[in-house]
């Protein structure tokens, strides 16, 4: 009982002893970590309080600085101030003398024209003296004096005048002539221009004779498409390597050009790729058609003109006019007008410009009825150029009176252009005109789309609507255009009318 009471009072004994050695390890721990806290709060405390005497020191030294430049700037804007000041006291000063000095100038004019007065009064009064001693003299009045000197004087005046007209007029008509002359030549002389060729065909190159084979395609339905979609004539004959086009537009002949280049370049060719090959031809050429437009205006140096009016200009490079290239006769004449008016101290700009644009309605006589220069004044009246240009375009061929001297050299430089050696034949154009009246004369038939006058002009190919026109109406059409070209037109041998009727079933798979 003992053991266990003294084992008890053992296990009490070390266990207080233990609480006590814990409570003071814990509290000096505690100690140890709030003197710690202090001394970094303390710490903390000084580098605030250097940071805050920083900041001030720094704050002061930039107020420091600020006076500094505000003074500085306030010095210099009051030396301006006093430099200015001292300019303008100088300049009071000056005007001041200036003023003194008019003022006196003034007082001796007024002095001046006050004693030119006195002196004109006396003159007046010895010229009245003057005349009544002369109506005195004579026994006439003054009015009758007048009329006996005035009658005399006109009649001789009226003979030198009669004698110096004449003689004027004889030596203004032979310099005239001779000025022209040497104007005109000079003009041509210093325009080089080639003369026309009449092409109605085109070369395609091909890399071997086996491509012609894949242009014709399975039973001729490639050239049948190609023939179809462009308009032109596919010649394949014995010629090794090449395929001749054959057409009377020389845009379609174009077209189909590039098309076919692309096609045998790529070598892939059946009738639906080859109608898309041929719409991207035509992009490529209405792009032509305005790079040629721009380079026109920039070899002339005619700016400011309307979009419109550049394209109607690039479509003139396939233009004709009695096998002339009308954009090239438009540039020749342009050139000729400018030479002129710099010769005779016109407008040259006037002039060039009028020139450049006075066959613009030939860009567009296919599609409007009536004659090519009011055609031209219209258009370029809409997209607003001047009513001299207007005027210039309306009058070169006499169509309208010309009403500036600008109107008077185009006319010049387009008969000029027109009828110098090579410059136009007419054999091309009658061919156009036949070839272009048989197309338009197909197409005025209901049910039409397309037409192509082919084989230069000896067959006619009507592509019909298949929706409005049957198997049994291509019949009828063939015959009917049959015989309003043989009423209608003037042709050599015979003309062939095909008539071509597609349909179509167009489906996708999904």
């Amino acid at each position: 009982m003992n053991n266990i009471v003294r084992t008890a009072i053992t296990s009490l004994a070390v266990g207080f002893v233990t609480f006590i050695l814990g409570y003071w390890f814990r509290k000096y721990t505690a100690d140890a970590r709030i003197r710690k806290i202090r001394e970094n709060a303390e710490s903390i405390l000084a580098q605030a309080k250097t940071r805050l005497q920083e900041a001030d020191i720094q704050a002061k030294e930039a107020a420091l600085k600020l006076r500094d430049e505000t003074e500085r700037g306030l010095r210099r804007k009051r030396s301006n101030l006093e430099r200015q000041e001292r300019r303008l006291q100088q300049r009071r000063a000056s005007l001041d003398r200036k003023f003194d000095s008019l003022e006196e100038r003034l007082r001796k004019l007024d002095s001046r024209e006050k004693r030119l007065e006195s002196k004109r009064n006396e003159l007046e009064k010895l010229h009245r003296k003057e005349l009544d001693e002369l109506e005195r003299i004579s026994q006439l009045t003054l009015e009758e004096a007048k009329e006996v000197l005035l009658q005399r004087v006109a009649s001789e005046a009226r003979q030198d005048m009669a004698r110096v007209i004449r003689e004027i007029e004889a030596q203004a008509q032979e310099e005239g002539e001779r000025k022209a002359r040497e104007i005109i030549t000079l003009s041509i002389q210093r325009i080089a221009s080639d003369q026309v060729a009449e092409t109605t065909v085109s070369t395609v190159p091909l890399p071997n004779d086996e491509m012609k084979g894949r242009i014709i395609g399975r039973g001729g339905r490639n050239i049948r498409a190609i023939e179809n979609v462009t308009g032109v004539d596919l010649l394949i004959d014995d010629t090794p390597e090449a395929v001749t086009l054959s057409s009377f537009d020389p845009v379609r002949r174009e077209i189909a050009r590039v098309a076919l280049s692309k096609l045998v370049l790529d070598g892939r060719i059946h009738p639906a790729r080859i109608e898309r090959v041929v719409k991207k031809a035509q992009q490529e050429i209405e792009a032509v058609i305005e790079e040629a437009g721009e380079r026109a205006t920039l070899e002339l140096g005619v700016h400011g003109l309307h979009p419109e009016l550049v394209k109607l200009l690039g479509q003139l490079k396939y233009r004709t006019s009695y096998g002339q290239n009308v954009l090239m006769h438009s540039i020749e004449s342009a050139h000729l007008a400018g030479i002129m008016a710099a010769e005779l101290g016109a407008d040259v700009a006037l002039a060039k410009e009028a020139g450049l644009l006075h066959d613009i309605g030939k860009a567009v006589t296919h599609e409007i009825e009536g004659p090519h220069a009011r055609i031209g004044a219209d258009i370029a009246q809409r997209y607003g150029r001047s009513p001299e240009i207007v005027n210039a375009i309306a009058a070169h061929h006499c169509d309208d009176e010309a009403l500036t001297l600008e109107a008077v050299l185009v006319q010049a430089a387009d008969a000029i252009s027109g009828a110098r050696p090579g410059a136009r034949r007419e054999t091309l154009e009658s061919y156009i005109k036949r070839v272009e009246s048989l197309e338009n004369l197909a197409a005025s038939f209901s049910g039409v789309e397309k037409s192509y006058a082919i084989q230069a002009g000896r067959e006619i190919r009507i592509i019909v609507k298949p929706e409005e026109i049957d198997d049994l109406g291509i019949v009828t059409l063939s015959r009917d255009i049959a015989k309003k070209v043989e009423e209608t037109l003037q042709y050599p041998g015979q003309i062939k009318v095909t008539v071509i009727r597609e349909q179509r079933a167009v489906d996708y798979a999904k």
